[in-house]
């Protein structure tokens, strides 16, 4: 078949963040007779790419730099890529990849795009002076470059679709919904609940706009009233974000005892067995795959009523639902759960039904390969 032998490439700011929500499509659409070029800076995951059958293309680009004439540059270097591959079709995975990489399809005459919106980024979550400042011009940049024509634009939760359609920044008819990277809920055991003293885990990157700081105040409330509980955060600094929160601060947490800090983890199954409720307080989402994987491990869930993080946690049902930047609040969501282990169980299980009906990997995968059969055979 002619779509058998039509060529994808993704377009992705960093080669983790491939291989942790997006190789198993890649991989899907490999074992579909597909060719996959992966468009991604040089990382330690490129030969994992390489070695899974997958052709990686180098780009130099900093997700962190702000510069027009870098932006500029990266476009040309881009189509020039375009230009010289001719891929069918291609995936644009967030902001950047999503601004550059469409301007590029447009320069090289590909009209076969997708633009997939995890998560809108320190520009749209900060409150700082240059959030501030670049935001305009960014919202200006995604009403001309997200949707052009013959695309589609792929969401992560169903707030973020409504609002782009309703902001008229996508059409109606190439909004696709597609929940996240999907989980395997074979991979995660129910966690075990034997310890007397609950601990709270935190998996994510160690951005600010993660909820961290409030996770930690949390943390603080908790233990000056005499409450139970081990308060773990795990993941390392990202550099290349500028919400990221300075090393020397996390081992302040660490060595003050108010948190755990365990770093950068692989093996986030057997972390999550340890576990007893999971939390993230996050200031907005595409959707978490953390959420998602304690949720397969059968925890009940903390997370903030923002896009994306109420996508997978119900409150009440699954977890419980606080505001965003409300440390308060947060630690007596977190006080409930740590003190009920009837509702902490109940939760779970529902967490991990939830996972199995509507979140796991062969549902996002077979979603997105029938978007590209779509889209090709057009």
């Amino acid at each position: 078949m002619k779509d058998k032998r039509s060529k994808i490439l993704f377009f992705v700011a960093e080669d983790w963040f491939f291989c942790s929500h997006f190789m198993d499509r890649a991989l899907a659409a490999r074992d579909a007779g597909y060719e996959v070029l992966v468009l991604v800076p040089a990382g330690a995951e490129i030969e994992r790419i390489r070695k899974a059958g997958l052709r990686p293309i180098l780009l130099k680009i900093q997700r962190r730099s702000l510069n027009p004439l870098k932006a500029f540059l990266n476009i040309w270097h881009v189509v020039s890529i375009y230009r010289r591959e001719r891929p069918d079709l291609v995936h644009h995975v967030a902001l950047k990849p999503i601004l550059i990489g469409t301007m590029a399809a447009r320069l090289s005459e590909i009209s076969r795009v997708v633009n997939a919106v995890v998560g809108m980024g320190f520009v749209f979550t900060s409150q700082s002076v240059t959030a501030r400042v670049l935001r305009p011009s960014l919202r200006l940049a995604i009403r001309m470059l997200l949707n052009p024509q013959g695309s589609k634009v792929v969401f992560e939760n169903g707030d973020d679709l409504s609002a782009f359609i309703a902001r008229r920044k996508v059409r109606p008819e190439a909004a696709i919904l597609i929940r996240g990277a999907g989980v395997d809920p074979a991979k995660f055991q129910i966690a075990n609940s034997d310890s007397n003293v609950p601990i709270v885990a935190l998996i994510s990157r160690m951005l600010w706009d993660k909820g961290i700081g409030e996770f930690v105040e949390a943390a603080r409330i908790l233990r000056a009233k005499g409450i139970p509980g081990r308060f773990v955060l795990v993941g390392d600094v990202d550099p290349g974000n500028h919400a990221s929160i300075d090393r020397s601060i996390l081992e302040q947490w660490n060595e003050e005892g108010v948190v755990e800090w365990w770093g950068f983890r692989s093996d986030i199954a057997a972390v999550l067995k340890q576990a007893h409720i999971a939390c993230l307080p996050s200031y907005r989402e595409g959707l978490p795959k953390s959420l998602l994987e304690a949720m397969a491990a059968s925890l009940p869930c903390v997370a903030t009523d923002v896009p994306g993080c109420r996508e997978a946690v119900k409150d009440g049902d699954n977890g419980l639902l606080i505001p965003a930047r409300d440390a308060l609040a947060l630690s007596i969501a977190l006080e409930k759960l740590i003190l009920d282990s009837e509702l902490r169980r109940r939760m779970g299980l529902r967490g991990r039904e939830r996972v199995v009906t509507d979140f796991s990997t062969d549902h996002v995968v077979a979603q997105t390969l029938a978007l590209y059969k779509e889209m090709l055979s057009a």
